[in-house]
């Protein structure tokens, strides 16, 4: 289908980008990397009255750091998150998540920015969010603020966003020295995920001294598992600990049925997703 008609704005700032979206009222969309407005679009699922395309802002692109804390421009590529050097040594699982998006042609084009604010569950994107503990570093027109990614998935493509909102960096807290994983299955290759798992592992002497376990399409919103996190702090790294936590993943969770999968197939798959991504996390030889 061919999309309905709609104005097009390319700020070259942020603050023109808000005042456009200002003008533009509650019929305006932003405009990433348009891997996932563009459907949308074509289904006439969505009928903007105008896009505001953030393409042409160069301060939102790239990685930086800043304290304790990895600052990614929102519209930083997938692409360019995969290669860069100071995510692999302090956000690996951001990586390893990112390699599993779509495929090579939308990865080039789909934003970091872009993907959280769609807030689709099935994304992989979200669930790494909420395990890593990022901020979501929104300007609209009462000013800047911050996000926790605990707060900012709120319903099925659902974020807490207001109206006339920019998200314009995504802040991740360094984690040097912890062992990660995420985990995917889905039908085919390079589609939505049935479900995922984003696991993050600290060891301390022969043991689990923290862990951070994020939820991939198990409810409307990304999820932490947190009666896997409970059962893991302390005990061995070894294969039967994160065998008895793994079996708790379900826990609290409300995975949808669709013409993809039952409830019932996502809690078996979670089971199974936790297990790996902990012992490939922890560093632990488990089936």
């Amino acid at each position: 289908m061919i999309p309905l008609s709609f104005g097009y704005t390319p700020p070259s700032t942020v603050d023109d980008a808000v005042r456009a979206l200002a003008d533009a009222g509650e019929d305006a969309k932003v405009l990433a990397g348009g891997q996932s407005l563009v459907p949308v679009l074509r289904l006439r699922l969505a009928a903007p009255s105008v896009l505001v395309d953030l393409g042409g802002i160069a301060p939102l692109r790239g990685v930086r750091e800043e304290g304790d804390e990895l600052v990614l421009g929102a519209m930083t590529r997938h692409a360019d998150v995969l290669h860069d050097p100071l995510v692999a040594r302090y956000a690996p699982l951001l990586a390893q998540a990112t390699a599993l998006v779509a495929d090579r042609q939308t990865r080039y084009l789909g934003t970091v920015g872009g993907s959280l604010s769609h807030a689709d569950p099935a994304g992989d994107l979200p669930a790494v969010a909420l395990a890593l503990d990022a901020t979501m570093e929104a300007v609209g027109p009462d000013g800047a603020r911050r996000i926790p990614a605990a707060d900012f998935f709120v319903d099925y493509l659902t974020t807490a966003l207001a109206p006339g909102e920019v998200l314009v960096a995504i802040r991740v807290p360094k984690r040097d020295g912890w062992g990660t994983r995420y985990e995917k299955f889905s039908r085919v290759a390079q589609s939505w995920a049935l479900v995922g798992v984003a696991a993050a592992v600290r060891r301390d002497n022969g043991g689990i001294a923290e862990a951070r376990v994020a939820l991939t399409n198990m409810g409307s919103t990304p999820l932490r598992a947190r009666a896997v996190e409970e059962a893991l702090t302390g005990v061995p790294a070894s294969a039967d600990p994160l065998t008895a936590a793994a079996e708790r993943a379900a826990e609290g969770t409300r995975p949808p049925t669709d013409v993809f999968a039952s409830a019932e197939y996502r809690t078996h798959l979670v089971t199974v997703l936790t297990r790996r991504a902990l012992a490939a996390a922890g560093g632990v030889h488990a089936a």
